[in-house]
């Protein structure tokens, strides 16, 4: 299913379940989405009668004190709209999945044909949950989001016991939206020493892309950021989305970031190659010599250009002959000395 999954490069989500109740609002944000270069985009896929009862509130900064119940009933989308939003998707050559709340949403994109499946941090110590979709053999991405280490490893342990070894953690705060002070990526480095036979990235609701940028520096192989059309647009989500402007820069970011960070073998550079050569040093000589003159350390200096005997050498330069008259200021080689 990840089409766009490569190698050394970071996967960008954009993130647009809850930002659009209408398929005309999911197509702005795809073609918005397309516009940007990410990767894949991602709905959420639940109904209010199975991720909440009516007794659960929000108390978020994004929400205020709020039903959770009523709020997961206004931005249901069904099954149609999945299946237009995923076709609508895919034609634009985006990879696309969701996150599901309950095994009847899982059904539901089985259905649709889905090649992955995303879980949110409410569900991520959900083992009876993350059983039933490890058994559909999809590959998994695991937001972590309010887990200690432990509650990560019994989860990944649940996951591959039963039987799916394709696995993908992000490092989360479930904060909406989370400020600076909470980010904690050091946690997500944390998770890449513990597992390191797993890709771990980050899912990020700062109300900047700043987070995800370092994110990445810092090692994160997905990122996946909410996406919006407008901030301002009605939905808890849109005001710690990024918007069009903020895809892109953020996309342009990593990925000029991933041509800064080469190859990590440390050789000169091929733009080097001239300047290697121009700008380091050699032996010259002080002053004009003649043939057969023996060479005094006062004879000889180390200065540009760097095409002759190189200045760790410069030692054995001193009390050797000279093959040819030689002019001041001269670049000595090997070839001029006996």
């Amino acid at each position: 299913m990840f089409r766009n999954y490569r190698k050394n490069r970071c996967y960008i989500i954009a993130e647009i379940g809850g930002n659009f109740t209408t398929f005309e609002q999911a197509k702005r944000l795809i073609d918005e989405a397309k516009k940007a270069n990410v990767d894949a985009v991602k709905l959420q896929t639940y109904r209010a009668s199975t991720i909440s009862s009516k007794h659960a509130i929000f108390d978020m900064e994004n929400t205020g004190v709020t039903s959770q119940f009523d709020l997961f009933r206004k931005y249901e989308v069904d099954s149609e709209l999945h299946e237009a939003v995923f076709r609508y998707a895919e034609g634009h050559g985006l990879d696309w999945f969701s996150t599901p709340s309950h095994e009847t949403d899982v059904d539901l994109l089985e259905k649709c044909g889905v090649g992955a499946h995303k879980v949110g941090s409410d569900d991520a110590v959900n083992l009876p949950f993350l059983r039933y979709l490890a058994k559909t053999g999809k590959p998994i991405i695991l937001s972590t989001g309010m887990c200690t280490m432990d509650e990560v490893k019994e989860s990944v342990a649940a996951i591959k016991e039963a039987g799916n070894e394709t696995l993908i953690l992000l490092h989360a705060i479930t904060s909406y939206p989370t400020h600076a002070e909470n980010v904690n990526l050091g946690a997500m480095q944390a998770m890449i020493q513990a597992f390191p036979d797993l890709d771990v990235g980050y899912s990020d609701h700062t109300l900047t892309p700043i987070a995800s940028l370092c994110a990445a520096a810092m090692g994160a192989r997905v990122i996946e950021r909410h996406f919006t059309y407008d901030k301002k647009a009605d939905g808890p989500d849109h005001m710690l989305s990024a918007d069009p402007e903020e895809m892109r820069w953020l996309v342009d970011a990593i990925r000029s970031f991933e041509v800064i960070r080469g190859s990590g073998v440390k050789e000169p550079a091929a733009s080097e190659a001239t300047t290697r050569i121009n700008n380091r040093k050699s032996v010259i000589l002080n002053r004009a010599m003649k043939a057969g003159d023996i060479i005094a350390a006062s004879d000889i200096a180390i200065k540009r250009p760097g095409y002759g005997i190189a200045p760790k050498e410069f030692d054995q330069v001193i009390g050797r002959a000279l093959l040819n008259d030689i002019g001041e200021d001269a670049v000595l080689k090997w070839d001029d000395l006996r």
